[in-house]
């Protein structure tokens, strides 16, 4: 893993480059590292469950944010700094708990 906290080419960089590396942000400093390979993690069956929680507040935020009058609805009530998407989505999981 290399840092960096002075390097104009990477400040502010996040992202991967393909699977191979990924630029991360903490702080100040942009952390370089490996991909991660996640073939071998499997996951427990609460893990499975909020997965499947979130994946039905995603598909949920997205009919929201692809119908233009529930988008309006929805623009009203965000506040400042979110999105209609990020807000339908909390909306969700506080609903369903």
């Amino acid at each position: 893993m290399a840092r960096t906290n002075r390097n104009p080419l990477l400040k502010g960089l996040r992202g991967q480059i393909g699977k191979q590396l990924v630029f991360k942000q903490y702080g100040k400093k942009t952390v370089v590292s490996k991909f991660p390979d996640m073939s071998h993690v499997k996951a427990s069956p609460k893990q499975k469950k909020i997965r499947k929680g979130f994946q039905k507040a995603v598909a949920y935020a997205q009919g929201i944010n692809n119908d233009p009058v529930k988008k309006a609805v929805y623009a009203k009530k965000v506040k400042k700094g979110q999105t209609v998407f990020n807000y339908a989505i909390s909306e969700f999981l506080r609903s369903k708990g």
